[in-house]
């Protein structure tokens, strides 16, 4: 059972609202997951405890960020990545700048493609290089991301 602890209630709330005035043609039919539910379902996979330790190579927080990929996106320090909010709001930018790189390289922004480039890297997506274990990575996020949409539908 997946659990929704995003500190992205807000935007929950949007989605549902949106669900309920008739945005899906079909009643019974789940949207395409939202970049919220993307970066719950990575969440879940990289973190789902919330553990404040870092990981075997530093990564810290709720995405299990590295150091390397924060500074791309922020100069706040590094240490602010076990804060969730903080997490978030860089966790955000790094969903936008993946979904630039997939977009400018023809390839198709979508849950799987996203957590593929989280897992294993944006370069290794555009040249389809990516591991084996990155694929299965991408595989159970993009499952987890259709539950927590298709859960939101329902509590519609």
């Amino acid at each position: 059972m997946i659990q929704l602890t995003s500190s992205f209630p807000a935007a929950a709330a949007l989605l549902v609202a949106a669900l309920s005035c008739g945005s899906v043609s079909d009643a019974n039919a789940a949207p395409a997951p939202s970049r919220w539910a993307t970066l719950e379902a990575i969440h879940q996979l990289e973190n789902p405890h919330n553990r404040s330790t870092p990981g075997t190579f530093g990564e810290l927080g709720p995405y299990q960020f590295r150091e390397s990929t924060w500074r791309m996106h922020t100069t706040t320090p590094f240490a602010l990545a076990n804060d969730r909010k903080t997490s978030d709001m860089v966790a955000v930018k790094h969903y936008e700048f993946l979904k630039r790189r997939l977009e400018s390289a023809g390839l198709p922004v979508n849950v799987y493609n996203i957590a593929l480039a989280w897992n294993g890297g944006i370069e290794a997506v555009v040249l389809g290089t990516s591991p084996a274990v990155a694929h299965d990575y991408a595989e159970r996020a993009s499952n987890l991301a259709h539950e927590i949409s298709a859960r939101l539908v329902a509590m519609r």
